[in-house]
Order: C-alpha cells, then sequence, then structure tokens
C-alpha cells in the first residue's frame, strides 16, 4: 500500500487547502507517490488513520498543526497496528515537529520524509472526565496540563472575534500567552490534590501544572527542556504560586527552557501521575496537545515505546 497522508484542510488559518496543488507537489516530488485524505471536521483524522492501519497501511502522514498529529497518533495506536507515524508539517504551532527537528520548508521536510530513519517512543495517556461527565482516554505526544494554559485556552477559543480560528493558528502565536494576558490576570491558582507514582497524595497549588512527553507546548514554549521522548518517564512541571506581573516578565524563559530556575516551579519524572480537585465541587478543565476534552480528576500515565515515527536522520 502506498503512504497515505491525511491533510487538515483547515490548518495554517485555510493555507493548507489553498495551497494544496503546490503541497502535493514538492511532497511528491521530494518524497515519493501517496495516497490523500481530507479531514472534514474534529475526530475525522483519527477514524481515518485507525481504518487505514487496520487494513495494513505501513506509513501515515499527518498534514497539518498538533491537533491533526495528536489526532492521527491517537488512530494508530487505537488500531494496535505497527503503522508509522510520519509528519509533514503544515499548521502553525509545530510543536511535536520541534522535539522530533522535522522541518519547515516542504521539499526538505519530503526529504525528511523519504530518507528519515524509523524510530519508537513514548506517548502519554491521560484518563480523564470529559465533558459529558463520562470516562474517557486519550494520547498525547506533546504536554497535557491544567491551569493557566487550560484558561487561555477556554478563553480565547470562547471569544467572539477569535472563535473562527482554528486554534493551531491560536496556539502557534507569541499571542498564546502575551496577547491574551488581559483575558486571565488575576487568574490566581487552582488547588488540587496530586499524586505522583507511589508517593502519598499531597494538595498543591498550581498556576500551571503540566504533564510532558514531548519539550514543547503552546507554539514553541519549551516548558519541558529536560524531556526525552524514549526515556519511559514523564516529565512533571508545575508553576507553582506567581503572581501576574513575574509572569510577565519571566515569559520569554518559557520559550528558551530556563524557567526550571525560578524559585516557584518545580519539576520531576513520574511514570503515572494521579489528580483531582482540592474540593469536590471544583471544575478544573485539562488540555491534551492543545485540546480542551474534558475536566479533572485525571490519571497520566507514560506508555513505554508504543509508536513508530518517521524522524530526520
Amino acid at each position: 500500500m502506498l503512504p497515505l497522508v491525511i491533510v487538515n484542510p483547515r490548518s495554517a488559518s485555510g493555507a493548507t487547502r489553498s495551497n494544496w496543488s503546490a503541497i502535493a507537489s514538492d511532497l511528491r516530488t521530494h518524497f515519493g507517490p501517496f495516497q490523500v485524505a481530507f479531514t472534514k471536521g474534529p475526530g475525522d483524522a483519527i477514524e481515518l488513520a485507525k481504518r487505514s492501519a487496520l487494513e495494513g497501511r505501513e506509513l501515515i502522514i499527518a498534514c497539518g498543526g498538533d491537533g491533526t498529529i495528536n489526532e492521527i497518533a491517537n488512530g494508530i495506536l487505537g488500531s494496535e497496528a505497527d503503522c508509522e507515524l510520519g509528519i509533514f508539517p503544515s499548521g502553525t504551532g509545530g510543536d511535536f515537529r520541534r522535539t522530533l527537528g522535522v522541518p519547515t520548508e516542504h521539499r526538505e521536510a519530503a526529504r525528511a520524509l523519504r530518507e528519515g530513519t524509523s524510530k519508537r517512543i513514548d506517548v502519554g495517556m491521560v484518563t480523564f472526565t470529559d465533558l459529558e461527565g463520562g470516562s474517557s482516554s486519550r494520547y498525547f505526544l506533546n504536554v497535557s496540563s491544567f491551569g493557566l494554559a487550560a484558561a487561555i485556552i477556554e478563553r480565547v477559543k470562547g471569544s467572539r472575534s477569535l472563535n473562527w480560528l482554528p486554534l493551531d493558528t491560536i496556539r502557534g502565536r507569541a499571542s498564546f500567552a502575551l496577547s491574551t494576558l488581559q483575558e486571565v490576570v488575576g487568574i490566581g491558582t487552582t488547588n488540587v490534590r496530586v499524586r505522583i507514582d507511589d508517593r502519598e497524595e499531597r494538595p498543591l497549588s498550581t498556576v500551571n501544572f503540566c504533564v510532558a512527553n514531548a519539550r514543547y507546548f503552546g507554539g514553541g514554549m519549551m516548558i519541558a527542556p529536560d524531556a526525552k521522548i524514549n526515556d519511559g518517564f514523564l516529565d512533571v512541571i508545575n508553576i507553582g504560586d506567581i503572581n501576574t506581573a513575574k509572569i510577565i516578565l519571566n515569559a520569554y524563559t518559557l520559550y528558551r527552557g530556563t524557567h526550571l530556575d525560578l524559585p516557584e516551579v518545580a519539576d520531576t519524572l513520574a511514570k503515572r501521575i494521579e489528580a483531582r480537585p482540592l474540593n469536590d465541587g471544583d471544575e478544573v478543565h485539562i488540555e491534551v496537545d492543545g485540546e480542551l476534552l474534558g475536566k479533572l480528576p485525571a490519571v497520566y500515565e507514560v506508555v513505554p515505546r508504543a509508536l513508530r515515527v518517521r524522524a530526520p536522520r
């Protein structure tokens, strides 16, 4: 079977749709022949990838942003088939692309797919309470978090002036954290109970609590600078009680990965993390690779070497 390219035409603010002829030409010239399927809405890429993997497809290539990549990875993992994931970036965020070192230029990205090597990587899995109150699970490649990042996504997506934008566009802009501060000034801390591995559960006050498989989230923020995607661990980053002024003054550290030096930031490695609201009536939303999928309580687990990806040599 030829490789299948699953395309999110809405990625890159719709530029993927309008530029598809040129994109496909570069991919065909510098990678080789392929088949293509276009997504029509949320969840489509999961089903397309799962069905294709079950049919015996050996390589499925994600053409879109981090949301598209996440869905295709979930489809492959849900099929339990030994299918490989390839990345052909056409979104705005590009967080997983950064971790893998995939080029942004289309011709170079196509060559990287043709000449790349297959690597097995870890993935995170979170089991959480969905928005309807049921239990759901989702794999993630980058980061799942609650607190400030989830609140920014929720508020920006809820804004009448921005709700027409694909999340890849919102997530990929530096304004993810900075130009939306007017939305989140005074957000305060989120109070939860957290258990890490077999340690005792303890209360925790957090501005942002991240469980990271890879290094980046939010369109280039190096939230987990020491994360490795094949070490069998998740990196837990907690930004504790820090005021808004200090967040603004130290925002650049998130892009340089130097925020771990701040006294309010703690990090550790873990294989399992349990989190629930401190008070039973509290509602704490979580984001998973930039998508708002549900709320606490949640259990995070690492799934070692679960996914094959095509990575540049």
